[in-house]
C-alpha cells in the first residue's frame, strides 16, 4: 500500500450557503419548519432570496464545510462535488481552491444552476434551512477522481448527497476505490430527515462499506427506529469500527467496540448560529484521527471545532482552527 499524501477527501453537496436573521414570524409566514433542512424548487429559491434580509454570502454544504474546517486546522485535504459554470459556482470553486484543497470535479455547462442554502437563523440561533439542490444532485460515478480518492487516508461521504440514484452510485464506486487502496470511509448522516428518507439504504451502506459513522443523537435514533441511545450506541458498535455521536450540550460519545468515550461539550459564551456544528465536530474529530490521536483527544479537538463555529453567524472558521484548539 502506498503512503497517503492528502489527509481526507470530502464528496457532497457543492453549496452556497445564503445566511440571514429572521423572525419566528417570518418562517410561521413563509410556512417553513422551523430547525428543518428542506428541500426547495429554483422558484422557491427565488422567491425566499428575496423576501430574505440583508444576507451573508459563504461556500458551504456539508461536507465543504468540514472540508474547510480540516483545513483550517492544518490538514490536506481534497473534495469532490458539482458546480455549474455560473456565478456561484466559479465563487465556490475559487474559495476550495484558495484554501489550498484539491478540487479536480469538472464544471457542468449546462443544465442546473450551481446550488444553494437559504438559511434562516433565529434569535435561539436555530437554523432553518431551505436548500435548491440545482447541479450538485447530477454527481455520478464518472466525477469520482479514483487518484484523488486513493491518495486519502480516510474518505468522508456527506448523507444529504444520497437522494439520487447516479449520486448512490458515485458514492458506492468512492468507497470502493477507498478500501481498495487500503484505506477508511467516513459517512456523516447529516439530518434525521435524511436517515428517515433512506434508512434501509443507510443501513445497507453502513453495513457493507462504512468504517466510520458521524451521526448526532436524534440521526442514531431514528436510524435504528429507538429511543434508547444506548441500544442504539450498542447497535452502530456491531456496524462500524467507530462511530462518532454528538450530543447537543451533553457534549458527545465515541463508540468503538465495547468501548465508549464521552467528552463533554466545549464552553463558549453564547451560541449565535448551530449552522455546521455537525460539520466542524467531524473536521476536528477527523483531524485527530488521522494523526493517530487518543479518541479522547479527537473528540475534545471536535468540541473546540464545533464551538467556535456556534459561537458566530455562518459555518467556516472566523479564526484559524488550529489556534483556537490549542494545537500550535
Amino acid at each position: 500500500m502506498t503512503e497517503a499524501t492528502l489527509d481526507v477527501v470530502g464528496i457532497g453537496n457543492a453549496i452556497i450557503d445564503l445566511l440571514a436573521h429572521a423572525e419566528d414570524s417570518f418562517l410561521t409566514e413563509h410556512k417553513l419548519n422551523k430547525g428543518s433542512m428542506t428541500l426547495i424548487d429554483e422558484p422557491t429559491a427565488e422567491r425566499l432570496y428575496a423576501a430574505m434580509g440583508p444576507a451573508t454570502r459563504a461556500s458551504g454544504g456539508s461536507a465543504g464545510n468540514t472540508i474547510a474546517g480540516l483545513g483550517s486546522l492544518g490538514a490536506s485535504c481534497g473534495y469532490i462535488g458539482k458546480l455549474r459554470d455560473d456565478e456561484l459556482g466559479a465563487a465556490y470553486r475559487h474559495d476550495l481552491l484558495a484554501s489550498g484543497v484539491r478540487f479536480t470535479t469538472p464544471m457542468a455547462s449546462d443544465g442546473p444552476s450551481t446550488a444553494r442554502c437559504i438559511i434562516f437563523v433565529t434569535s435561539d440561533a436555530e437554523r432553518t434551512m431551505n436548500t435548491y439542490l440545482g447541479a450538485c444532485v447530477n454527481l455520478t460515478p464518472d466525477d469520482i477522481d479514483e487518484a484523488l480518492v486513493a491518495s486519502a487516508k480516510i474518505t468522508y461521504l456527506e448523507g444529504y448527497l444520497y437522494d439520487e440514484p447516479h449520486a448512490k452510485a458515485a458514492f458506492h464506486r468512492a468507497a470502493d476505490i477507498a478500501h481498495g487502496a487500503g484505506r477508511k470511509v467516513a459517512l456523516t448522516l447529516s439530518d434525521a430527515f435524511c436517515v428517515v428518507r433512506h434508512r434501509a439504504d443507510f443501513l445497507d451502506l453502513i453495513r457493507d462499506r462504512i468504517d466510520i459513522l458521524f451521526a448526532n443523537k436524534a440521526e442514531l435514533l431514528a436510524l435504528f427506529e429507538t429511543e434508547d441511545l444506548d441500544a442504539a450506541l450498542d447497535r452502530v458498535a456491531d456496524m462500524v469500527e467507530l462511530a462518532a455521536v454528538t450530543l447537543s450540550a451533553e457534549g458527545s460519545v465515541v463508540v468503538r467496540g465495547a468501548e465508549r468515550v464521552r467528552s463533554p461539550a466545549a464552553h463558549i459564551e453564547r451560541v449565535v448560529d448551530t449552522t455546521g456544528a455537525g460539520d466542524l465536530y467531524a473536521a476536528g474529530f477527523l483531524h485527530g484521527l488521522t494523526r493517530g490521536l487518543p479518541l479522547a483527544e479527537c473528540a475534545r479537538i471536535a468540541g473546540l471545532a464545533a464551538a467556535e463555529i456556534i459561537s458566530h453567524f455562518g459555518a467556516r472558521p472566523e479564526v484559524p482552527l488550529r489556534e483556537f484548539a490549542g494545537l500550535d
